[in-house]
């Protein structure tokens, strides 16, 4: 709100002096042309000409500096051009008056180019900080998948002795011994031998699953 207010603020208080500043020089350029030789319409154009050009050369410029594009050398050369004129104009009207009366008289053309320009920046700044807030906001970089955490479930002596029994029936070696067992375990021998003997009842179980349909070596001997 208050840099609204700022602006709107300082584009009046400028506008408010380019209006002055404008007509006053319009004025001596007018009289300027009138006392050299124009008359009747051309001399009330031909002030608006050089206002006219410095008006165009400006937005031109602007309208380059908002495309982000460099200001082609014509705006600028029109620009310094326009300058030179106007004040030009208003030194020779005042020059009649003295020194004091040419730098009173070219004051409103001054005030009027720099009245020009400083509506050129203020308008820049204000195009600049709407691009800004309209800009949109880059997109957040996407998540990682959150990968589930492994929980590992407790294991029981007895689980823990099978499944080395296991693992040594696999081996290249013999199977482990029940005393070894019930040394790394600190289990007593006789549960050791308990928990190895129900792993080798449920294999034998399942083997004879396996193979009960099928005649043993004698009786197919005897068929």
């Amino acid at each position: 709100m208050a840099d609204r207010l700022i602006r709107a603020t300082t584009a009046l208080a400028v506008l408010t002096v380019a209006a002055v500043a404008a007509v006053i020089s319009y004025q001596h350029a007018y009289e300027l042309v009138s006392t050299h030789g124009e008359v009747g319409i051309t001399a009330r154009l031909v002030p608006f000409t050089v206002d006219g050009l410095i008006w165009a050369a400006s937005m031109v410029i602007l309208d380059a500096s908002r495309r982000e594009r460099p200001v082609p050398s014509l705006a600028k050369g029109s620009l310094s051009v326009g300058i030179v004129a106007t004040i030009g104009a208003n030194v020779a009207h005042g020059m009649s008056h003295g020194t004091v009366g040419a730098v009173v008289s070219a004051w409103p053309a001054v005030a009027l180019v720099g009245s020009f320009e400083l509506l050129m920046l203020l308008t820049r700044s204000a195009t600049t900080s709407a691009a800004v807030q309209l800009a949109p906001e880059p997109d957040p970089a996407p998540l990682a998948p959150e990968v589930p955490k492994r929980v590992d479930v407790a294991q029981t002596p007895e689980d823990a002795i099978r499944a080395d029994y296991l693992a040594s029936l696999n081996g290249p070696g013999r199977p482990l011994s029940q005393r070894f067992l019930a040394d790394k375990h600190g289990i007593d021998r006789r549960k050791v031998k308990q928990i190895i003997s129900l792993h080798s009842g449920a294999a034998n179980a399942s083997t004879y699953h396996f193979l009960g349909n099928a005649p043993s070596p004698r009786h197919r001997d005897q068929l």
